[in-house]
């Protein structure tokens, strides 16, 4: 499909989303959300619940508080803690024999964006039994309602707990792809700074990226409301001011609940006006190489924003200005330069690097091809990659 062609696919896309049943998770911020969750539950006469989490945060311990909270209440816990980091359908599966075996009516999912989406991959099989997690790929073909969804996110990057889409890799082909439907926008959001000061200071910095990337590629993007754009200014405001003080000093609640909070309303921003060519390049390099997606989104935006040009001086300006960034910048290239020179401080101070070492130059025409299809025509974005600039974003992470 040609520029012309995606540019009348996503005009009918923004009309479209006027019509669907856009929702926002209900939010429990501050101290001890779990029990408001437990007394949510037991008022639903919930007697079972599926926890999806991962290994780390079972060696942690971070699910304790909750499943202790749960038990005090008779309220019996399965727990599925096998999510890798890029999950899987046969995560999926897995998770879904236990909710079934045990008679479970409830999903909690505890961790980053991986825990999330393997969560929300579970609760759309539950929803549609007769319906394969391929067959859910793209846009709107969960169409069912989940089982109750609360998510409890132990980083402040993905926006998982307040997005439509659940991102998951096909084990034998590797390839990464998302499902999008308003039904899987969790129920619940938990957002306490607890679960969060676990996070070393790396994850801490590229998890923070992903939100930035999240509120950034919502903003610039053709797809916006007022409420969006809202959010990725109040998101980016944050950011701006805690992601360095999260990093620097973990165990501090505020920088990290402010970070909680830019996450969350990144993801009400992206949720409706949809990411971009970030994203789709990030999502290749997880599905092909395992790369962490902030990480990933991290290396790729400064490339990405500079290959604009200036197809965006005009947003990431206003962006500035409503974030009350840059000030002392003049014209719209000026702030748009000051901006992506910050992203490129932030990364180099927390030792996130221009390159990505597994990266085969062997590897470009399929992983191109993979972000263009993911792209076009559906990400509204700034400027339509062709396939050649695809590649030329990726020749720009061979390590030379």
């Amino acid at each position: 499909m040609g520029k012309l062609g995606c540019r009348m696919y996503q005009g009918i896309m923004r009309a479209g989303m006027l019509f669907l049943p856009w929702r926002k998770p209900t939010m429990i911020i501050g101290e001890n959300t779990e029990e408001e969750m437990c007394q949510i539950l037991k008022e639903k006469n919930i007697s079972t619940v599926l926890i999806v989490t991962d290994a780390g945060i079972v060696k942690l311990g971070l699910h304790n508080q909750i499943v202790k909270c749960l038990t005090a209440r008779g309220i019996n816990c399965i727990i599925y803690d096998k999510t890798v980091p890029n999950p899987t359908i046969d995560n999926i599966e897995e998770g879904l024999k236990l909710y079934h075996e045990n008679k479970c009516t409830a999903i909690i999912a505890i961790g980053g964006g991986s825990p999330m989406d393997c969560a929300k991959g579970i609760g759309a099989r539950v929803a549609n039994p007769n319906k394969t997690i391929s067959q859910m790929r793209g846009l709107l073909k969960v169409g069912k309602k989940l089982p109750p969804l609360f998510a409890v996110p132990t980083t402040a990057g993905t926006g998982s707990e307040t997005t439509l889409a659940a991102v998951i890799t096909d084990g034998t082909t590797h390839e990464k792809y998302a499902i999008n439907d308003p039904n899987l926008i969790p129920h619940y959001a938990l957002l306490d700074a607890y679960y969060t000061k676990s996070l070393p200071p790396f994850l801490t910095a590229t998890t923070g990226m992903d939100a930035l990337t999240h509120a950034v590629e919502a903003y610039i993007g053709q797809s916006n409301t007022k409420e969006t754009r809202e959010s990725a200014e109040e998101a980016v405001r944050l950011i701006y001011h805690n992601l360095e003080r999260a990093v620097e000093d973990g165990m501090h609640p505020t920088p990290r609940q402010n970070m909680q909070k830019a996450s969350f309303l990144a993801g009400v921003a992206f949720t409706r006006a949809y990411v971009g060519n970030i994203h789709s390049i990030a999502h290749t390099l997880g599905g092909q190489y395992g790369v962490a997606h902030g990480l990933a989104n991290a290396i790729i935006m400064p490339k990405v924003l500079k290959y604009y040009g200036s197809a965006i001086y005009d947003s990431i300006a206003r962006l500035c200005d409503k974030a009350g960034l840059f000030q002392s910048c003049s014209s719209e290239r000026e702030k748009t330069e000051a901006f992506i020179a910050w992203i490129e401080g932030l990364n180099k101070k927390f030792g996130i690097p221009e390159v990505v070492d597994k990266l085969k130059e062997v590897d470009i025409p399929l992983l191109a091809r993979r972000a263009e299809k993911e792209s076009n025509p559906l990400y509204p974005v700034p400027v339509i990659f062709s396939l050649e600039d695809f590649e030329n974003i990726y020749k720009q992470m061979l390590v030379k």
